[in-house]
């Protein structure tokens, strides 16, 4: 979502804002800002929509200094894109700048009798003059009773007029850390601004006040008393937030998945077996679960998919995947036997965190699959299994997928450990084979000159279909998703069977169809379902295991898949579907890292 910054210190804070903001682009934004607390306490500011580099430009005709200031990089939801709505915005003595969603924004204006005092169509506007209207001189009192008027999530970084060189900040649900250094003291929504600077740093808790200054960061709670905050290291080499010579983020992320799975399941092994001692994940909710509900959005969804075909005929429980925005308005059918996993790269999906909290409301217990530490979903999870994919800056998910399925295999291996469906030697087997998946999909990395041959075939077209039965079927979802976010064309998936029950009707000449032919026990019927799109004129790309007998003709291009057990072959498929989509972005000359209307870290909803 939108991007946060702030600092206080001796440093020039017009260029420490500019930079943190590069840094957050990846989030997804429309516009950007910053507010400049300038020597004479007069705070300045600098709106434009559009780039960071068009921010950057406005702000080259600044030649005074500034040593505290606030920046923010907009996605827009209250009003379109334009300045009027673009951040920092100023009410009275409060500069102030928002991430979320302000739900009771309409009757705080009425409330506040704000209607001819507001510049913006923005809730984040409203929230600044009820700042103001209830602002008496002392930052803490105020911002305490603010938020009690407020419905909705929210992180707000503020500037008083009369408290310069001070920065206040307050967060519910949207994510803010906060850093001391030599430097001075930050505040930023993400890590990825903070890192050149520190690698210790806080999160900032919920319903918590930070107190920003050149020489100190404070944490106060809502009564005003100050607290300790919980100090963190960041764990991944900073490089890792940087593209290291590859044209985007993206491919750079889809080269280092052996690397992040490797990372997310050597720890976990012990004695060839999956091991969930140092994650503190008692075999006790393992065992006693009655049923599994899996919760989720988007990409992570998707590896839900994956694992409810992988668990469900093994385990021989039910297993559920909800979406995360439909999970809390369902009255889901869980109770205290209920093992409820939620997935979430960045741990602060506001729908996934609002089914998290639903979840153990009705006594389930819940074990969170996620790749930050202290975000809020690991925090409020009764257990937690971290995944080690390191920072994913391009807004298309590549290796947090692959760790988050690595993290559901594993799990699925010890619940078929611990329940007696897999004996001591099985479940070694089947880690062995979960191990074999990364060769697997290095061998596919390197098909990346042949990937990219084949999608002309693609750019043109503005449809695209992926089919699959069973376990290819749930590959093909996420195929389909990633083609849609970075290339723009239209992608569906469906399950192979299920096309001659009205889709079939969209197969014309020329049509791209992806079929993934992993699985043996339906390989005969996916070729079948080919045929049948062949038959209407589809170009049919067929990603198929490499001793697969496929007869001449079936396929227009096959791409083959290293030989791995079946239920493993989502890894390298994996590799090659992120590889057509972002081909077919460069392809189509688009931005891949940040595709249009996208944010990496959706905390809103």
């Amino acid at each position: 979502m939108c991007g946060i910054i702030g600092y206080t210190g001796p440093l020039d804070s017009k260029r420490i804002l500019l930079e943190g903001l590069s840094q957050l682009e990846y989030r997804g934004y429309d516009s950007a800002g910053v507010a400049l607390c300038m020597e004479n306490s007069r705070i300045r500011l600098i709106r434009h929509t559009g780039k960071v580099s068009n921010l950057k430009e406005g702000c080259r005709k600044i030649s005074e200094t500034s040593h505290c200031g606030l920046g923010h990089t907009r996605w827009a939801t209250h009003g379109g894109v334009t300045t009027e709505n673009t951040h920092p915005h100023q009410a009275g003595r409060i500069t102030l700048v928002h991430n979320g969603i302000i739900e009771n924004y309409h009757q705080l204006t009425l409330d506040f009798h704000l209607e001819g005092k507001l510049q913006s169509e923005t809730d984040s506007e409203v929230a600044a003059w009820v700042l103001e209207s209830l602002y008496e001189g002392r930052p803490l009192e105020a911002i305490s009773k603010f938020v009690s008027y407020l419905k909705g999530s929210y992180s707000f970084c503020m500037m008083f007029e009369d408290h310069p060189g001070e920065i206040y900040a307050i967060r519910s649900v949207s994510p803010l850390v906060a850093a001391y250094t030599r430097s001075g003291s930050f505040v930023a929504s993400d890590l990825t601004a903070l890192i050149p600077y520190t690698k210790q740093y806080f999160v900032v808790p919920e319903n918590h006040i930070v107190r920003l200054t050149s020489y100190k960061v404070h944490l106060y709670d809502l009564h005003q008393k100050e607290t300790n905050p919980e100090m963190m290291e960041v764990s991944w080499n900073t490089d890792a937030a940087m593209k290291n010579g590859f044209p985007h983020f993206m491919l750079k992320e889809i080269h280092e998945q052996p690397e992040a799975l490797k990372n997310t399941i050597l720890p976990r092994m012990v004695r060839g077996l999956p091991d969930f001692t140092d994650d503190q994940i008692p075999d006790s909710i393992l065992e006693q679960c009655s049923q599994i509900h899996i919760v989720a959005c988007g990409t992570a969804m998707h590896a839900g998919m994956v694992a409810r075909a992988l668990m469900e005929p093994l385990l021989r429980i039910p297993v559920t995947v909800s979406i995360a925005s439909e999970f809390r308005y369902e009255e889901p059918l869980i109770d205290s036997k209920t093992l409820v996993i939620v997935i979430s790269q960045s741990g602060e999906t506001i729908d996934t965190l609002a089914a998290l909290r639903l979840a153990k409301s009705y006594g389930a217990s819940t074990l969170s699959v996620v790749n930050v530490k202290g975000s809020t979903i690991a925090r409020e999870s009764d257990y937690v299994l971290f995944t080690h994919a390191g920072p994913e800056i391009a807004v298309a998910s590549t290796k947090a997928y692959s760790v988050q399925l690595a993290a559901l295999y594993m799990v699925c291996c010890r619940m078929a450990l611990v329940r007696g469906a897999y004996g001591h030697e099985e479940a070694e087997n089947f880690m062995k084979e979960l191990l074999d998946a990364i060769p697997a999909m290095e061998a596919m990395i390197e098909k990346r000159d042949s990937v990219k041959a084949l999608v002309t075939h693609l750019i043109n077209e503005p449809d695209a279909f992926f089919i699959g039965r069973g376990l290819d079927y749930a590959f093909s979802l996420e195929g389909a998703l990633k083609l849609k976010e970075i290339s723009y064309i239209h992608a569906e998936a469906y399950a192979a069977g299920e096309l001659k029950h009205g889709t079939i009707a969209l197969i014309t000449d020329q049509v791209p169809v992806i079929a993934i032919g992993t699985q043996k026990k339906v390989f005969a019927k996916t070729i079948s379902n080919i045929r049948e799109v062949r038959a209407r004129g589809a170009f049919v790309i067929l990603l198929v295991g490499e001793k697969s007998r496929v007869e001449e003709g079936i396929a227009d291009v096959i791409i083959p898949i290293p030989e791995v057990d079946d239920r493993f072959a989502v890894f390298p498929v994996a590799v090659i579907l992120q590889l057509i989509a972002y081909y077919a972005s460069v392809g189509k000359n688009l931005d891949v890292d940040q595709p249009r209307n996208l944010a990496k870290s959706v905390t809103v909803e």
